[in-house]
C-alpha cells in the first residue's frame, strides 16, 4: 500500500505539472510580446519571458484591466490593485502560487535591518552611560616589598616567613634527640626548646612534629596554657615491686598503652 500511495503521489505531482503548463499556455496563447510581438512562455507565477528577444515581463500588469473601472492593475504586495480605483484584480496568470512584491519586501527588510543597528547603538550608549567612572589608584608606597614578609603579617607567629630550601630535609630523629636533651621533669615552655635550624619558622613546626611523635610515645607530656604549650618529661617508674618515682632504665618508658620499647 505504500508504495502504490508513493506512485499515486507522484503521478498526482506530474499530472499537476502537465496541468499547469497547460493553464499557462492557454493563458498566453492570445498575448505576444509587447516589444517584439514573440512569443511568451511562463517561467514562475505571474511572470513570463519572449522566447525571441528575452524580455521578461508581468502578464498581469501587463494584459489585465480592472473589470471596475478598467484601469491597470499593480502589484501590492501580496496581491494585485486598480492602480485607480484600488479595487483587487484577481490574476488570470497565477496557478496556484503566491505573488509578492519584490521592491516591498526588499524595502521591509532594509528598514529592518536599521531598526535592529539603531536598537543595537541604542544598547551600547546605554552601556557606556552606566560605566562607572575610572578609578586613579594611588602609588603604593612605603609597604613590605617582600610578597612573602606581607603575607606573613597575616599569618601566625612573630618571626618573618622565608621560604625553606629545596635542599631542607625533615630528620625525625635527630629532632627527638634535641628536644629528649633539653626536655627534663620540670615542666619547660615549648618556645624555650632553642631551635634546631637557621629557618626558624620551619624549625619551628619540625620542634613540634617532634613533640607530638615523643608524646605519642609516652616520652613526654605537653599540656596547653593559654597560648603557650608546656612540656616535660614523663614520669617512669621502674621494673622493681612497685616503687614509684625512680628513674626507669634507658632502654624502656612507660607508653600510652604499656611499655613499649625506646
Amino acid at each position: 500500500m505504500i508504495s502504490l500511495a508513493m506512485r499515486l503521489s507522484e503521478d498526482v505531482r506530474k499530472l499537476v505539472e502537465r496541468v499547469r503548463a497547460f493553464y499557462y499556455q492557454v493563458m498566453l496563447s492570445r498575448h505576444r510580446c509587447p516589444a517584439c510581438n514573440g512569443s511568451l512562455a511562463m517561467t514562475g507565477e505571474s511572470r513570463c519571458r519572449c522566447l525571441d528577444c528575452g524580455r521578461e515581463l508581468d502578464p498581469t500588469v501587463a494584459f489585465q484591466k480592472c473589470e471596475a473601472c478598467g484601469g491597470g492593475p499593480r502589484i501590492n504586495i501580496r496581491r494585485y490593485a486598480c492602480s485607480r480605483c484600488g479595487s483587487d484584480v484577481p490574476s488570470r496568470f497565477v496557478f496556484d502560487g503566491l505573488i509578492f512584491d519584490a521592491e516591498y519586501f526588499r524595502q521591509r527588510m532594509a528598514e529592518h535591518r536599521e531598526r535592529k543597528r539603531e536598537q543595537r547603538e541604542r544598547v551600547r550608549q546605554m552601556l557606556a552611560a552606566s560605566r562607572s567612572e575610572s578609578i586613579l589608584t594611588p602609588q603604593i608606597e612605603g609597604l613590605t616589598p617582600d610578597l612573602l614578609l606581607a603575607l606573613d603579617g597575616l599569618t601566625a607567629g612573630p618571626e618573618p616567613c622565608w621560604m625553606p630550601e629545596l635542599g631542607s630535609r625533615f630528620d625525625l630523629k635527630r629532632y627527638e634527640s634535641h628536644v629528649k636533651v633539653h626536655i627534663g621533669p620540670a615542666v619547660r615552655g615549648f618556645d624555650e626548646i632553642p631551635p634546631l635550624s637557621e629557618t626558624p619558622r620551619l624549625d619551628r613546626i619540625w620542634r613540634f612534629i617532634a613533640i607530638i611523635f615523643l608524646a605519642h610515645a609516652g616520652i613526654l607530656e605537653i599540656r596547653q596554657d593559654g597560648p603557650s604549650i608546656m612540656v616535660r618529661q614523663r614520669e617512669t617508674i621502674t621494673e622493681g615491686p612497685g616503687v614509684p618515682g625512680e628513674a626507669e632504665g634507658a632502654d624502656e618508658h612507660e607508653g600510652p598503652v604499656g611499655r613499649v620499647e625506646a
